[in-house]
């Protein structure tokens, strides 16, 4: 199969992949400039055909001293501009956003393989709501508090290393410029090398909206590299990581002779639990739906299905019938629902993982399986996968897989639904589903997990995002978001006794 890109998506990336277009260098103080000594190419694969899209310029730790040097000149101003400045600023960037939204999805879904129909409904939206949200909560931040006789004050943290993964690369963007912005920080932002094509453009639209020269700096690069070179810079204030727990880790290493704050938000094994009075026609589809969003690369995604035991089979019913209605294909179709893989590592990880399921002792496949769906010869494309009567301790309930695979565990009763819930190294996301919610809420209580949702509500975007245990610490979103950009200042004597 070859993937058809719209007419609009081909002048754009052939647009972006010109010898003199800025793919090929890196947003610095105000300005494309060309990488340093040592830089090399990179070729990024569209994972719908597993061809070349085009290459980015890879950086080094000396274009991350040049990136850090801007940021570092243009804090003290940037620091001390006003809220109703940063407010506006922030309000610009949402509105190029909002303009360029078709363009930004046609990219998004070129470089990681994301439905066109997703991208457009929800990778752009909801990355300009954090723009959004981020303007609304400056706006009625209290930054200096009185207590007593001594004032505290809330002060931009200084200069932040950003680095964000490939499976939401330009939501997952927004949602650490846009606090820090907020914040009064500057940024040197290290996008994943594998869907690099979304930031630039983000850049791109930085550039347009007015941010002041070094506020905003962008530098490509491998995470070893780059990422590593930011994490250990003595000029930066701050690392915030979006990934997985094993980057997050080697970040918070190379960071601790700094001393400097680390933020993580990594990876996850989410439970859904369905309570005894669950409406389970209902829920089941909309539980699959949750799992195999973004072809279940998402690090909150509810991949552990938790259902009572005497509803087994109901379950299993609904989940195989919601599973096999998904259309999966061309990115490119407005029929379609999931399309390919973002990457060939995490492809060959995922179908790893399948056959370990049907290897497991006790695991029942109940739909999908390895290998790529029926008329798919080329391309990162998984089917997607429910595996039913999974023990808790089996690999493939304890290991995120980060693609289209549900895992059904069964239980006898409440406590043994919260104990499985809780039976994992991570603890991101859940949810919860039943109609008593005095019993929802309490099981929620009892989940160690930094967000619990009841009966699939709407998304809230100023609700804090982060997680437990080895998901990671700190949080995103709303006033929680930005908070973590901000220190403490205590000022004794402030106020006249």
């Amino acid at each position: 199969m070859t993937t058809t890109a719209s007419p609009e998506a081909v002048r754009l990336l052939i647009a972006m992949n010109a010898e003199s277009a800025d793919c090929h260098r890196f947003y610095i103080d105000g300005a494309w400039q060309e990488p340093g000594e040592g830089a090399h190419a990179f070729a990024v694969v569209n994972p719908a055909n597993e061809q070349v899209l085009g290459r980015i310029a890879m950086g080094n730790a000396s274009d991350v001293d040049r990136a850090v040097a801007a940021a570092r000149r243009a804090f003290p101003a940037f620091s001390r501009s006003s809220v109703q400045e940063r407010a506006a600023l922030l309000e610009r960037i949402h509105a190029l956003i909002l303009e360029r939204a078709d363009e930004l999805a046609l990219v998004l879904s070129l470089e990681m393989g994301v439905a066109i129909s997703y991208a457009r409904a929800a990778q752009v939206p909801f990355a300009a709501e954090h723009v959004r949200v981020a303007r609304e909560t400056l706006l009625d931040y209290p930054f200096l508090q009185q207590q007593g006789t001594s004032a505290i004050a809330r002060e931009a943290i200084g200069v932040c290393g950003l680095i964000t993964p490939w499976n939401w690369p330009l939501y997952q963007v927004t949602a650490k410029v846009a606090p820090a912005l907020a914040a009064g920080c500057c940024v040197v932002l290290k996008p994943s090398e594998l869907s690099p094509f979304s930031a630039l453009m983000f850049a791109r639209l930085m550039h347009d909206a007015g941010v002041p020269a070094g506020v905003f700096n962008l530098v490509n690069g491998t995470g070893p590299e780059v990422g590593a070179a930011m994490a250990e810079h003595p000029g930066i204030d701050m690392i915030s990581i979006t990934g997985s727990t094993r980057a997050g880790v080697l970040v918070a290493q190379a960071a601790a002779p700094t001393v400097k704050r680390v933020t993580q938000e990594l990876g996850g094994k989410s439970p859904n639990v369905m309570l005894p009075d669950t409406d389970f026609a209902r829920a089941v589809p909309l539980g699959v739906a949750a799992a195999f969003r973004n072809v279940g690369q998402s690090c909150s995604a509810p991949t552990r299905m938790v259902v009572p035991r005497n509803a087994l089979a109901q379950v299993e019913v609904l989940a195989r019938e919601a599973a096999e209605a998904l259309v999966v294909g061309d990115p490119m179709s407005p029929q379609t629902i999931l399309g390919p893989i973002a990457n060939r590592a995490q492809f060959e990880r995922v179908q790893h993982m399948i056959r370990v399921g049907m290897e497991e002792d006790g695991a029942r496949l109940l739909c999908g399986g390895p290998g790529r769906p029926e008329g798919l010869h080329e391309g990162f494309y998984a089917r997607p996968t429910i595996f039913s009567s999974v023990g808790t301790g089996m690999r493939i309930a304890q290991e995120e897989i980060f693609g289209p695979v549900l895992c059904i565990l069964p239980y006898d009763t409440v406590e043994e639904a919260v104990t499985i819930a809780n039976d994992t190294v991570y603890g991101l996301g859940a949810h919860v589903q039943g109609t008593d919610m005095v019993l929802a809420r309490a099981v929620a209580g009892q989940i160690r997990a930094g967000q619990v949702l009841i009966n699939h509500p709407a998304w809230d975007p100023f609700a804090p995002f982060g997680g437990y245990k080895l998901s990671g610490n700190g949080r995103e979103y709303g006033r929680h978001g930005l908070e973590e950009y901000l220190e403490t200042k205590a000022v004794l004597g402030f106020f006249d006794a």
